[in-house]
């Protein structure tokens, strides 16, 4: 059982722990590139295909070649026959603009265990603070060069949000809009529970389009639940039947703290985190 496995596009195998990148590819340099991040479970890659089509959605938005989907399917072939099926794993397909003066994209898997916090999160649950995200919900529309929608290799914003969280107590962060609506977590879609209905923010609202979530929403009619999208404000958590942050690797985590005040959940204790489970292991 490896400890990390390393995949370039052509299928070949690399040594994790030796360079890989030159030191003026665009995705370091300026982190111009993009990138998904998938749960490995069973060994199987969960909802490759949702992954597969949001890799190729970021990359037309960003203006980079057009992913070739079979090479990433036999390159994640490849990694999952290396890692093999003891452990879960965290599988990244990185997608870069390739080095400066060249034309050529850069492209790499690599397989990682899942860090130990997503386990305590799944089990514990989590503290949630608000922060401002700093632009108006119709940015996306108004700015596509933004980039809004695509899930980019510039992430220095959400992890200095997640820096900030940590240094006053809180283990993660729900971005707000200026007009204070909900948006989305740093890693994750945000989900609330109105007794049988499930909501989430619209992504039209600027926010990265959740494989999880949609997996999710694809299983729960069902399972008896309507689901729907609906702008949210932070006032929409606290009555809420309960809340999680969805996402690919620690699927759905509860939030039992926002802002420093206790969140009541009523609704039957593992049953969305069950739900999830279920969708990502057999979404396509």
């Amino acid at each position: 059982m490896a400890e990390r496995v390393l995949v370039t596009l052509d299928g070949e195998v690399r040594d994790a722990d030796a360079p890989l990148l030159h030191a003026d590819d665009f995705g370091v340099l300026r982190g111009d590139g993009v990138f998904e991040t998938l749960l490995v479970r069973g060994g199987r890659a969960r909802a490759l295909e949702l992954h597969l089509a949001r890799l190729a959605a970021s990359a037309a938005a960003a203006q980079l070649p057009e992913p070739d989907r079979d090479d990433w399917r036999l390159a994640v072939d490849v990694a999952l026959e290396q890692w093999g099926a003891e452990q879960e794993g965290v599988l990244r397909l990185v997608y870069t603009r390739g080095r400066e003066g060249a034309d050529t994209p850069t492209a790499f898997l690599l397989v990682t265990p899942v860090a130990e916090r997503v386990g305590i999160a799944r089990r514990d649950g989590v503290s949630v603070v608000t922060l401002e995200r700093g632009y108006s919900t119709d940015l996306a529309q108004k700015a596509p060069w933004q980039l809004l929608g695509a899930k980019t290799l510039s992430y220095a914003t959400n992890m200095a949000a997640l820096r900030h969280a940590e240094s006053i107590g809180a283990d993660d962060v729900i971005f707000v809009s200026a007009e204070g609506y909900v948006l989305e977590g740093p890693r994750s879609t945000v989900l609330v529970a109105r007794g049988r209905t499930l909501l989430t923010p619209p992504p039209e609202q600027g926010i990265l389009p959740g494989t999880t979530q949609q997996a999710l929403f694809d299983l729960a009619g069902e399972r008896d639940f309507t689901v729907r999208y609906e702008p949210l404000r932070p006032a929409d958590l606290v009555v809420a039947d309960g809340v999680w942050l969805i996402s690919s690797v620690a699927l759905a985590v509860r939030v039992h703290t926002l802002n420093g005040h206790a969140l009541v959940s009523r609704v039957q204790e593992g049953e969305i985190e069950g739900l999830v489970s279920d969708a990502v292991d057999t979404a396509s």
